[in-house]
């Protein structure tokens, strides 16, 4: 078989040769549309589900969310395993997947049955599925630089505006919020005025939730015109909320400032973020979407923040704290140089010890098609372009002359062989 091939070889160049191209071809195509990363994705195959009802203890997470969700996600096909975490108004259900099942069957598979799951959870707690990312897929972080503003600020301009900005981004799975204060209404219920007044706490609850949203009414028409009426009831200020109505107390009317305190101030905080210990920051996480080219999701945020920060107040800029993208291209440089120094001193080697140009040439072609083969393989197969497949790629490269040298010592052996046979038979005559 080895003889044929070879032969046929020999014997239409052509072919070899517009081979060698396709070859040439496809591993250069390989090598700009492989994602490119720093180091390698080993995270598990696994979905989400992240639930929160904020103001319960673990323990009533862990016995009224998490383990519901738990026992109902069993059954889920091509599961591997099923992990959940508890914690202070916050559950995590880990649902792991067989590692050649494709993601976003996986979610939608576990989507279906929560579903089913929800009807066994408390009234008005829905679980969500977590972003459609992995492990690794934190690429760029950035923080908001304003000293004229506060905290408070900085994050309602980091989720209002910078927020949604970055997610129409392609590639880009989520932005993460971190830092600052989220600012909220807070009313503080005297119980002691409750009872007074005969006022239970869910009528409180009820009625701000009644009271702030807008109504739709009907067209009016008047002088050939139609006006559209809606009523306006989006709370706007603390006063909107002090004037709600409760009832009556003895003909007199009740509102919320009659029986709480209601104050602007901020939601509570489990931690805090800090900067090179210079003081708390508010900024963003940048999370890639699965199987996404993190070199170019990276560039085309760092293309957005630029169109962001016009629309930014004055003062406010944006600066970067992580960013994979450098990371990346170091990696990459390492890797290049490596394999240049390396191709290098073989081809010195080969054509020393050889001494024949033709010879050498064989053993050093093998080293860049090697190469692309691979790329081609790594892009059939689905394997990113990372430090350690291109190390490997690198610690290879004095691996691949050796089939070369050999045939080509074999074959220049064979031919000195023959030669010597002709002269031998030349002076017999």
């Amino acid at each position: 078989m080895l003889e044929r091939l070879i032969s046929w070889s020999v014997h239409n160049r052509f072919w070899v040769s517009l081979l060698m191209g396709l070859i040439v071809a496809g591993g250069i195509y390989s090598i700009y549309t492989t994602p490119v990363d720093a180091i390698p994705d080993l995270s598990q195959n696994q979905v989400i589900i992240y639930t929160e009802w904020m103001g319960r203890n673990p323990q009533i997470m862990e016995d009224q969310v998490t383990y519901p969700l738990v026992s109902n996600l069993q059954g889920v096909p091509r599961l591997k395993s099923i992990r959940a975490a508890s914690m202070f108004g916050m559950s995590f259900v880990f649902v792991i997947f067989q590692d050649d099942v494709d993601i976003y069957w996986a979610r939608s598979r576990v989507l279906e049955r929560l579903n089913y799951a929800q009807k066994f959870l408390p009234p008005g707690i829905t679980p969500s599925l977590g972003p459609d990312g992995t492990g690794v897929g934190h690429v760029f972080w950035y923080t908001l630089q304003a000293p004229d503003y506060d905290l408070g600020e900085l994050r309602a301009l980091q989720d209002w505006y910078v927020k949604f900005a970055l997610q129409n981004v392609e590639g880009v799975s989520e932005v993460a919020s971190f830092g600052g204060f989220q600012k909220q209404y807070q009313v503080s219920v005297n119980p002691d005025k409750l009872l007074y007044y005969g006022v239970p706490l869910t009528k409180v609850i009820s009625a701000i939730n009644r009271n702030n949203r807008d109504v739709g009414g009907s067209l009016f028409e008047q002088n050939r015109a139609g006006y559209l009426v809606k009523g306006l009831g989006y709370i706007k200020s603390i006063e909107d909320i002090q004037n709600i109505p409760l009832g009556q107390y003895k003909s007199v009317p009740v509102r919320i400032r009659d029986v709480a305190t209601v104050q602007m101030s901020a939601d509570l905080r489990l931690g805090i973020t800090e900067e090179n210990g210079e003081g708390e920051v508010v900024g963003g996480i940048v999370v890639m979407r699965y199987g996404e080219n993190a070199q170019q999701v990276i560039a085309r945020v760092k293309t957005r923040l630029a169109d962001v920060q016009k629309g930014l107040p004055p003062g406010v800029r944006f600066k970067v704290a992580y960013d994979r993208s450098d990371l990346i291209a170091a990696a990459i440089d390492t890797v290049k140089e490596a394999i240049t120094e390396e191709v290098i001193v073989v081809c010195i080697v080969v054509l020393v010890f050889l001494f024949h140009f033709g010879s050498g040439l064989v053993a050093i072609v093998n080293i860049p098609l090697s190469i692309l083969i691979g790329f081609i393989l790594m892009k059939l197969f689905g394997v990113d372009s990372n430090l350690m497949s291109l190390g490997g790629v690198a610690l290879a490269v004095g691996d691949l002359v050796d089939s070369g040298i050999v045939m080509a010592e074999n074959a220049y052996r064979q031919l000195t062989e023959r030669v010597v046979g002709l002269d031998e038979q030349k002076g017999e005559y």
